[in-house]
């Protein structure tokens, strides 16, 4: 006797040949709020993406996240969750999930709770939105749709990301609706400054400096305050408005190309060698312990090495000269040169060999080139130089500050630091010992 087939599996057979002759013609991204499920047409969606750090944007609305540096582009970060005003939950590592959307010629990051799949779904079986199926305004939701058992609520992230001709009008009165527009108004172009007690360029120029470390990697903090200030004033000449913001990456090398210490990279010039001389104290000690930090190929170390080696004759000089390129490092210890390219103040501790010259023994014994990320442990004996240009500013302001406590902790009474020419040491227990184009100071420990 045929077994009789259950209602049920019945269904599921006249479901399963309904879908396998359904017309496809409309592809969406499937992702959840709050617990429900939710899609977005693909054809705006530009890519998936994680991240767990957001550049703070001074004035956005608490929807707004931030900015993010997307491979060198600078966009902006709208929460859903927020901007729906539904229950934000935390990730176990911090890490956000995000779709990032193109609407016409500009590009949006979202963060949702969870991305699920592509769902296909003929356009025939989208349902018109009813208040019912969202906890957010009908006004965003372009349709509704079932598929295996779950209900899709299909966002309009055109019309979340812009503005109908009668919003636009409400929002001459009121503020702007849309992530969107309110990102527009409150981040391309920042407000005037407040003439009272707030500091010129007010928020563009606290924009900047939310915008250098996501562009750059660049992080101000007091140790670079100074210059960035100036460089600001300066940056500010014939710009207003949107052109005062650094955009992309291209305009904060900009903006940066004027902090950097003058022969980076290179061999060190007389003049500038002569200055680094006048700054170095006097001492009677029999030997001189240096770190060099971010030493690169090792052009920079060895025109300190020859200049110490000049100043203190009678002293046993020791260099750790440390970079976190292990291609740079490795090539550092043998290189070969043409004298010509040679400064003076080293030419009298080269030797020639068969292929160019060299740095004599001396000199080479008097270098230790290592492999180091100086965020990690540095187990190093007492200093009378600490040599770090630049480097400092392009780490975050925790680690700046732990570095600065290191050099305070491992250098000798009167031991000195020489900064980037556009950064300095603040506090009581630092004394500057010479200005730029050198900037030295000597911990007064």
């Amino acid at each position: 006797m045929a077994e009789v087939r259950s209602l049920e599996t019945l269904n599921a057979e006249i479901q399963e040949q309904k879908e396998q002759v359904e017309n496809v013609d409309f592809k969406m991204i499937t992702f959840s709020l709050a617990g429900k499920d939710y899609g977005v047409d693909i054809m705006n969606v530009k890519e998936i993406a994680k991240a767990d750090k957001f550049t703070f944007v001074p004035n956005a609305a608490s929807f707004v996240r931030g900015v993010y540096n997307l491979r060198g582009d600078i966009i902006p970060i709208v929460d859903l969750r927020s901007f729906f005003h539904l229950p934000v939950g935390q990730t176990a590592d911090g890490i956000e999930n995000m779709l990032i959307l193109r609407i016409d010629d500009r590009v949006y990051g979202t963060i949702v709770d969870k991305i699920d799949k592509v769902v296909g779904i003929s356009s025939d079986t989208i349902q018109p939105p009813h208040p019912i199926f969202g906890d957010i305004n009908i006004k965003f939701i372009s349709g509704v749709v079932e598929k295996q058992g779950a209900l899709y609520i299909i966002l309009d992230v055109i019309r979340i990301f812009t503005q109908s001709e009668e919003d636009k009008t409400r929002a001459q009165a009121a503020p702007a609706e849309a992530p969107g527009d309110y990102y527009a108004a409150s981040v391309s172009a920042p407000p005037a400054a407040d003439s009272g007690s707030r500091e010129p360029g007010g928020d563009a120029l606290e924009f900047i400096r939310q915008s250098l470390p996501a562009l750059k990697r660049f992080y101000p903090s007091a140790l670079n305050d100074q210059w960035l200030r100036e460089r600001f004033a300066d940056w500010s000449i014939g710009r207003s408005g949107p052109d005062l913001q650094l955009k992309d990456a291209a305009a904060a090398d900009d903006f940066l190309s004027r902090f950097y210490s003058p022969f980076t990279g290179t061999f060190w010039d007389d003049d500038y060698a002569a200055q680094v001389t006048a700054c170095l104290p006097d001492t009677t000690s029999g030997n001189i312990h240096v770190w060099n930090i971010g030493c690169g190929k090792g052009h920079e170390t060895f025109s300190f090495a020859c200049i110490l080696k000049a100043r203190y004759p009678d002293a046993r000089v020791k260099i750790w000269a440390n970079d976190n390129d292990i291609m740079a490092i490795s090539q550092a210890p043998n290189m070969i040169f043409d004298l010509i390219d040679v400064p003076e103040h080293c030419r009298p501790f080269m030797v020639r060999g068969a292929n160019g010259y060299s740095f004599n023994q001396a000199i080479k014994d008097s270098i230790l080139f290592e492999y180091h990320d100086i965020i990690n442990d540095n187990p190093l004996p007492d200093l009378d130089i600490i040599l770090v240009r630049d480097i400092l500013s392009f780490l975050p302001v925790a680690e700046q500050e732990k570095m600065v406590a290191q050099f305070a902790e491992k250098l000798k009474s009167r031991g000195m630091v020489i900064l980037g020419r556009n950064e300095e040491l603040s506090g009581q227990e630092w004394h500057t010992a010479a200005r730029p184009p050198v900037s030295a100071f000597t911990h007064r420990g």
